[in-house]
């Protein structure tokens, strides 16, 4: 369908690209001084991972204009103006709150302030490992960043106000839920229906955080020697070597080899996975069908459970799931295990 005149336009940039669809806006004309013809002079608005985002941009933006320099604007930057304005008017635990809340958007930081989107904000929420009052305090935050935003003329549109937390209040890193033993079977049963039901065994026989395998490259896995790295955690003991278990070396072996993505793990589309694209797309659905009722994080006290059945050695347990708190200074400090002792362990399972 052909857009208005004057209304702007959507195109699609050639070769492969994360984000291929840009939208523009003609501002003026110029005289070309080599042919001399008047040619348009285009303004970019942005650039989308489809096309139906991109006319939603290029619609919100026509209902009300903004400041097309605004769509430089990245989340840092918005953060930086507002605390700049925000912190001399509040007090000293009010600002240490809010740069708690600051260090766990550390997957925002980049992202131009226009881009960003419920999913975006609610990935945040769900992945951060946090309890029920601190992701109040994260909501807080977001609401504050959007307030001046939006007075600010930056975006014309408060996600922040969409952000869902009410469902997890009680919840807490430690309540245990998991996967019990024909619920495991179930999905064995159900694997080979499609490559995205790999991923929930990949994470029961592994005990990493959602978050980390789906961050998880390439370059960080060895599957000769069956391990892989976990580079960045919210934790220091979640930095730390992941064997990987027999029983599914065939699906990392697979997403290996899947495509030119420098992740494992990628969209159909070979791109990098958002947890929220995976959880509504994929994970959710799946459970539902499979009339389960589990989080991703269960996934993790199902290793522990399933390692502990087998008589593992505690202190290999923490190794492997990255659990610092429960580890003793001795074991912090002085234990090493080789992979192949943490291979053979999580074999056991």
């Amino acid at each position: 369908m052909k857009l208005p005149n004057g209304y702007g336009s959507v195109y699609k940039l050639s070769g492969k690209r994360r984000k291929p669809w840009g939208v523009r806006k003609t501002i003026g004309w110029e005289i070309d001084e080599k042919t001399g013809k008047v040619k348009q002079v285009f303004q970019n608005i942005g650039y989308y991972e489809t096309r139906p985002l991109a006319l939603q941009a290029l619609a919100e933006y026509n209902a009300n204009p903004y400041d097309l320099d605004a769509g430089k604007v990245t989340f840092q930057d918005v953060f930086e103006k507002w605390s700049a304005e925000k912190y001399s008017k509040i007090s000293k635990s009010n600002i240490n709150g809010y740069n708690a809340s600051y260090k766990v958007c550390e997957s925002l930081y980049d992202m131009k302030f226009v881009d960003i989107r419920k999913g975006h904000l609610q990935g945040v929420i769900d992945t951060s490992g946090k309890n029920y009052p601190t992701l109040r305090k994260i909501r807080v935050f977001f609401n504050q960043i959007y307030k001046y935003a939006m007075e600010n003329d930056l975006v014309t549109k408060d996600y922040s106000e969409f952000v869902e937390i009410n469902h997890m209040k009680g919840d807490s890193d430690n309540k245990r839920d998991p996967f019990s033993k024909d619920e495991v079977q179930k999905i064995w049963d159900n694997v080979e229906r499609n490559e995205y039901v790999q991923i929930i065994l990949m994470l029961i026989y592994s005990g990493v955080r959602i978050s980390e395998l789906l961050d998880l490259k390439k370059e960080n896995i060895f599957l000769e020697e069956r391990y892989f790295d976990v580079i960045e955690s919210k934790t220091d003991a979640g930095i730390r070597k992941v064997p990987i278990s027999k029983k599914v070396l065939p699906y990392f072996e697979y997403w290996m080899n899947k495509n030119e993505c420098e992740y494992l793990l990628s969209t159909p589309e070979g791109e990098h996975f958002l947890y929220r694209n995976y959880y509504d797309s994929y994970w959710k659905p799946f459970i539902k069908e499979m009339n389960m009722k589990h989080k991703p994080h269960d996934t993790r006290h199902t290793t522990i459970s399933m390692l502990a059945a087998a008589n593992a050695n505690q202190t290999i347990i923490k190794r492997i799931v990255g659990h610092a708190g429960a580890m003793s200074l001795t074991e912090r400090v002085y234990t090493h295990f080789e992979i192949k002792q943490l291979v053979d362990v999580i074999d056991m399972i």
